[in-house]
């Protein structure tokens, strides 16, 4: 395992890396921004989040499966660049792009549960609940990679959330209102 030097942690599988991730575990989110191989790691783990949201969202039909698909890899590539972005140039972090794609990749573990999404009432609950779950990785895993303090990690995952929504909302609105 290519593990830059400096770095002194465990050394774990990829599903031990996703499970210290969902648990929140700081050591794991710094293995994964120090492994230079773990990118693709990272984006393994985006995918199973993403098809566990696919099949929670099978009572949406075929186009929730697909864009739920769709939309977990595509956010979490534009969403590791935005924060590299707001990171980097507001806050002076000490990051890659790289190291976010990881870090923010593993953070999207706890996405699994998602696959309970098709429960009725129940999926609605736990989808907010895991999104809530996702986002506090997300900040830790930003605040790691950036070395920055919480609260401009906080921030930083904000302005970059809103940066990645905003137009996603803008256009959604306008192709509601075109095919309504």
């Amino acid at each position: 395992m290519a593990i830059e030097s400096g770095y002194f942690g465990p050394r774990r599988s990829w599903s031990e890396r996703a499970i210290a991730a969902a648990r929140l575990d700081v050591s794991a989110f710094e293995e994964v921004e120090a492994d230079t191989t773990a990118t693709g790691q990272a984006a393994g783990v985006v995918a199973l989040s993403a098809i566990a949201q696919a099949i929670g969202a099978v009572n949406h039909g075929t186009a929730g499966v697909i864009g739920s698909l769709v939309w977990a890899l595509c956010a979490w590539l534009v969403w590791s660049v935005i924060t590299y972005f707001v990171g980097v140039t507001l806050f002076k972090g000490t990051a890659t792009v790289g190291e976010l794609l990881r870090t923010l990749g593993f953070a999207q573990a706890p996405g699994v549960l998602y696959v309970v999404g098709f429960i009725p009432v129940i999926g609605a609950v736990a989808a907010f609940l895991i999104a809530i779950w996702i986002l506090v990785a997300g900040i830790i895993a930003i605040r790691q990679a950036l070395d920055i303090s919480t609260s401009k990690a906080v921030i930083t995952a904000i302005v970059g959330w809103l940066v990645l929504i905003i137009p996603l909302a803008v256009f959604g609105a306008a192709g509601w209102m075109t095919f309504r």
